[in-house]
């Protein structure tokens, strides 16, 4: 996949596991170790139950839940038209994060479209997005 110049997010010990996991392949969230709910944003604790979080991988499949076609060339090292989506992913109801739908034509996205996750490389930040399944 061709990677652009994006501005990557600062990378601390709660969130590195995130933005780096993608080296192994899978994306990695963090996940209560008592009540099993995943999170998103990272978080130390739980916020159903309070228990601690620890990373375990996810499926990389989701869903579009809703998503908006990008004009405006915010950043010129990044082409437009592009797509900036809500994916839900398939391991729990509500578990959504924000991402780019890449290697399909804006105008092909739809509201529940399946997707498999894939990479871009940025040094050593793997940036998820997804692609049509």
């Amino acid at each position: 996949m061709t990677s652009v110049k994006r501005m990557l997010p600062p990378i601390d010990e709660l969130n590195r596991p995130f933005w780096t996991s993608g080296a192994s392949g899978a994306l990695h969230l963090p996940r209560c170790t008592s009540c099993r709910r995943w999170a998103i944003p990272p978080a130390p604790s739980c916020s159903a139950c309070g228990e601690p979080t620890g990373y375990e991988p996810v499926s990389g499949r989701g869903r579009v839940f809703t998503f908006t076609v990008n004009h405006h060339p915010f950043n010129p090292d990044v082409p437009v038209p592009y797509v900036v989506a809500i994916v839900e992913l398939e391991e729990q109801d509500g578990l959504r994060f924000t991402t780019n739908v890449v290697n399909c034509a804006p105008e092909d996205v739809r509201i529940d479209m399946p997707l498999s996750m894939v990479f871009e490389r940025q040094g050593d930040v793997f940036v998820p997005q997804f692609e049509p399944a």
